[in-house]
């Protein structure tokens, strides 16, 4: 037998998860977590908004070199959930002054996050890239929602958390491309992601001078039984938030799914106020997905 064939013969049958979660522990524990494709323009523009004396014209300069990330400002800047009136804006420093830095950064890691997800580079991976890009969008939007109609946190806060949620399994799936063996085996496929996207998550948002209560909220939301203070607090808006996305046409399982989150009993939810709310910001919702590109 040659030694190639007895080489392979001796590894174990998921070798390639071995060598994968091998690899990510040396990233973690090195603090070299660089997500492949990232674009230039997001790092950029997370500079300047890091610069204390940043203001709407230093962050439109970053802004104009890309185009699509222009147009993304412009449409967000004048979709219903930023306008309820009738006033477009049609230059970059009016959408900016409208919308805040903290939408720009969250509207600059939206299309930073399309780029990847359409990166030929990672063109094996597309399929899983396109569903977790839209299922980010659609917690991001939920949570703006949800953060705005029953609770005291800040919308836009709670609106890019949502979009970071799933931070953790989009660095995963960006490493998964070198290890083509790996989705060989669903299940260890699926025992890594549960293992390590909230670490890696919270290693990737701190790298990015997140706040701590973001971090917190992206590392934690899917503790369904998870018994903080008394106020419902960032991660309770996310775990609500994620479940909303996750059941949109099926009000059943969704009543069960939210009765079984303490998250849930903080925010005070029935399956009324739930249905209720969805139904009067279905035309906020349609358009925060829509100016996130999803």
């Amino acid at each position: 037998m040659p030694a190639e064939r007895q080489e392979d013969n001796a590894r174990p049958r998921n070798w390639d998860a071995f060598t994968f979660v091998q690899a990510l522990a040396a990233e973690a524990s090195a603090g070299k977590i660089d997500i492949p494709a990232f674009p230039d323009v997001a790092v950029r523009i997370r500079r300047v908004l890091n610069d204390d004396n940043c203001d709407a014209g230093m962050v439109a300069k970053v802004v104009t070199a890309d185009p699509a990330l222009a147009a993304r400002l412009l449409h967000m800047a004048n979709s219903a959930a930023f306008n309820p009136g009738t006033a477009r804006v049609t230059d970059l420093k009016g959408a900016i002054a409208r919308i805040g830095f903290g939408n720009v950064r969250t509207a600059s890691l939206a299309h930073a996050m399309e780029q990847i997800r359409r990166a030929p580079e990672l063109e094996p991976m597309r399929e899983p890239l396109n569903a977790l890009w839209e299922r980010s969008v659609r917690v991001a939007a939920m949570a703006y929602v949800a953060a705005r109609s029953w609770t005291r946190i800040s919308p836009d806060n709670a609106l890019l958390a949502g979009l970071m949620h799933g931070m953790g399994r989009l660095y995963i799936l960006t490493r998964s491309v070198g290890h083509p063996g790996l989705f060989a085996d669903a299940a260890a496929y699926q025992q890594i992601v549960s293992q390590w996207h909230a670490p890696i998550a919270k290693l990737v948002l701190e790298s990015w001078d997140m706040s701590p209560d973001l971090v917190e909220a992206v590392e934690k939301f899917e503790h369904v039984d998870r018994e903080p203070g008394a106020s419902p607090d960032l991660t309770d808006v996310l775990a609500v938030a994620y479940l909303l996305a996750c059941f949109p046409t099926d009000p059943e399982a969704l009543e069960a799914q939210l009765a079984a989150t303490s998250a849930s009993r903080r925010l005070g939810l029935s399956a009324e106020s739930v249905q209720k709310v969805l139904q009067e910001s279905s035309t906020e919702l349609a358009s925060l997905h829509a100016a996130l590109g999803g």
